[in-house]
């Protein structure tokens, strides 16, 4: 089969197409046939050495979230067959015409979603949801600031925020065209934060008050803003730094009654599996009657792989990037 790998850190041409034995399920463990890969920017990073979410060693192979179709069964698995449409998140060599992850790990594709935007659902889906609900605990009505309101993660969280009941969605983003797409999906107001001055025009949005929640993922001094930004009582929940940066938070920004949490999707996976659990119920709900619907930005074939960090670290997608073997 084939496999994407890369021997040494560095740009997105490291990754290389290489030939590998077909993997065999073990006890408790399935083989998928691969239909469509989800490319996160935690792999992007790992491909530079950077342990973000996981270990960065090499040889290296990128993991991501895989959808496709059950071939084979191991030993002692219930609970799904062969040929059942599947989605899964795998910590490594995800980029493959088959991959093999435990069963207990699998979503059922909801019918109408395709390929594609089933791989939405493990990591990005899941980060979304646990980021909104368990960690911020958005109530009705409150006030919310997305950053990266278009990515992968983001697009889905203006669209959870809006299913929950949020009481103004405050998107920020790069560029006309990402502000256009996530006010497409929901939002009330947007912002430019690569504009000198765009944490006023949230503050004015919000009568001079802030907001309850801020869900923040770009690091450095976007970061710095959102915490400031937050309303007495309110929470910054920060669950990535694709910009590189986690600067120091002051005490005296947080002085005010603020909360300032640190997210982990992993931690949630191997300490909660109940909170798990109920998030997968709350997800797949939230997809299957479309109140909240992945977007798709680009497919590109596996030999693309490097093509598909390229558009990554370009920050030019809407929505998910997304490998076809």
């Amino acid at each position: 089969m084939r496999i994407v790998r890369h021997h040494e850190f560095g740009v997105p041409s490291v990754l290389h197409v290489e030939e590998a034995d077909k993997p065999v399920p073990g006890p408790g463990q399935v083989l998928i046939r691969t239909e469509a890969v989800g490319v996160n920017f935690a792999e992007c990073q790992r491909r530079q050495g950077i342990p973000v979410g996981g270990p960065a060693t090499l040889p290296g192979s990128p993991g991501g979230d895989v959808a496709g179709i059950v071939e084979q069964l191991g030993e002692g698995v219930d609970g799904v067959s062969v040929g059942d449409r599947v989605v899964t998140g795998v910590a490594a060599d995800g980029y493959a015409e088959y991959v093999v992850t435990h069963a207990d790990w699998l979503f059922a594709v909801p019918e109408g979603i395709d390929a594609g935007q089933a791989t939405s659902l493990p990591i990005p889906g899941q980060t979304a949801y646990h980021v909104v609900v368990t960690a911020a605990k958005l109530q009705p009505g409150e006030s919310v600031l997305i950053t990266a309101a278009a990515g992968g993660i983001g697009h889905l969280l203006v669209q959870m925020a809006k299913a929950l009941g949020a009481g103004q969605i405050i998107a920020a983003a790069r560029g006309e065209e990402k502000l256009a797409f996530a006010a497409s999906l929901g939002a009330d107001v947007t912002v430019d934060y690569s504009v000198a001055g765009w944490e006023e025009k949230v503050r004015a949005a919000t009568d001079g008050k802030g907001v309850n929640v801020a869900l923040e993922t770009v690091g450095g001094d976007v970061l710095t803003k959102c915490v400031n930004l937050t309303a007495q009582f309110g929470r910054t929940v920060v669950y990535g730094a694709a910009g590189g940066e986690l600067p120091a938070i002051e005490v005296g920004d947080i002085f005010d009654n603020r909360i300032v949490m640190g997210f982990s999707m992993w931690g949630v996976m191997g300490n909660r599996p109940d909170v798990m659990a109920e998030g997968a119920r709350e997800l797949l709900d939230m997809v299957s009657s479309g109140r909240v619907r992945p977007v798709v930005h680009a497919e590109l074939p596996l030999k693309d792989a490097a093509a598909a960090h390229e558009l990554m670290e370009a920050r030019s997608q809407l929505g998910r990037v997304v490998l076809v073997p």
